[in-house]
C-alpha cells in the first residue's frame, strides 16, 4: 500500500470498528481450522472447510439482501449428508475435529460475504491490510491467555520459520493478488471453480506428502467425493446466476 501510495486512512470510525470485528472473526478462523487439522487430517479439516459457499448461500440473502437459492438450500442438505456419510465412524476426538471444522467454515463464509458488503466502499487491500493487523493482535491475546503463552512459538526452528514464511508470503499473499488477476483474464467461472477444487489438490497433496491415505478409510472418499460435487455444482449456478445477470445489464 505504501509504494503503491494507497492511503491507510479510512472514511470513518465506524468502518474500522466493522473491519476490526471481521478480522476478529479472520482470527477465529485460522484457530478453529488449525484446531480441526491437528485433531484430525489435513484432507479432513479442508473438506469441512469446503462447505463455506454454502454458508454463504444463505449468509447473503441476510446479510446483503439477494434473493434466497432454494437450490442451494438443496445442495446444503446433501453436503450434510455427504459429512455424516463420513463421520459415521468417528471417535469423540474426530466429532471435535468436526465442530471446529465446520466452526471455521462458518466464521470463513461470514467474512466473505461481509467483505464483498466492505468492498463497495473501500478497497480490498486496505480491507485486508486492517483485517490482518486486527486477526494478528487477536491471535497474539489469545496466545497470551493460553497457560503455554508464546512458548511454542520460541521453539520454532530454522525450518519451522521457512515453511511459515512461504505459507504467509506465497500461499496467503501472493495467491490474493493472483486470484485477481485470474478474474482478470479468465473470468470469476474459472477463478470460483479453481477456488472450489482446492479440497481435491488438499487431498492427492496429503496422500503424497502426509501419507494420510494409510488413515483414511473408503468411506472418507466417498463422502469426500460427494461434498466436492455438490461445491462444484454450486459454483456452475452461482456462474450462470452471474452470466444473466450481465447478460440483464448489456441488454439495458
Amino acid at each position: 500500500m505504501f509504494l503503491m501510495r494507497i492511503p491507510f486512512k479510512l472514511a470513518s470510525v465506524k468502518s474500522l470498528v466493522q473491519i476490526g470485528l471481521v478480522g476478529v472473526v479472520v482470527g477465529l478462523h485460522w484457530i478453529t481450522f488449525y484446531e480441526s487439522i491437528q485433531l484430525s487430517t489435513a484432507s479432513f479439516g479442508i473438506l469441512c472447510l469446503s462447505t463455506t459457499t454454502l454458508h454463504v448461500a444463505w449468509l447473503e440473502p441476510l446479510i446483503l439482501k439477494r434473493p434466497f437459492s432454494f437450490v442451494k438450500l438443496l445442495l446444503g442438505f446433501v453436503v450434510i449428508f455427504g459429512i455424516y456419510f463420513v463421520s459415521e465412524d468417528f471417535s469423540p476426538q474426530e466429532y471435535r475435529a468436526l465442530f471446529f471444522g465446520l466452526c471455521s467454515a462458518l466464521l470463513a463464509a461470514l467474512f466473505t460475504v461481509f467483505n464483498l458488503k466492505f468492498a463497495d466502499s473501500v478497497l480490498p487491500l486496505k480491507i485486508s491490510f486492517y483485517e490482518m493487523v486486527i486477526a494478528f493482535f487477536f491471535i497474539t491475546l489469545m496466545l497470551t491467555v493460553k497457560n503455554d503463552g508464546f512458548g511454542g512459538f520460541f521453539n520454532l526452528d530454522l525450518s519451522d520459520v521457512l515453511w511459515l514464511l512461504f505459507l504467509g508470503l506465497i500461499c496467503t499473499s501472493f495467491a490474493f493478488w493472483a486470484i485477481i488477476e485470474v478474474i482478470k483474464r479468465l473470468g470469476a467461472f474459472t477463478a470460483s471453480l479453481s477456488i472450489n477444487l482446492e479440497p481435491v489438490y488438499t487431498i492427492i497433496l496429503a496422500v503424497f506428502i502426509l501419507k494420510e491415505n494409510e488413515v483414511l478409510g473408503f468411506r472418507f472418499y466417498v463422502g469426500a467425493a460427494v461434498i466436492i460435487l455438490v461445491v462444484i455444482i454450486n459454483a456452475l449456478i452461482g456462474s450462470v446466476s452471474n452470466n444473466r445477470n450481465f447478460d440483464d445489464k448489456d441488454a439495458v
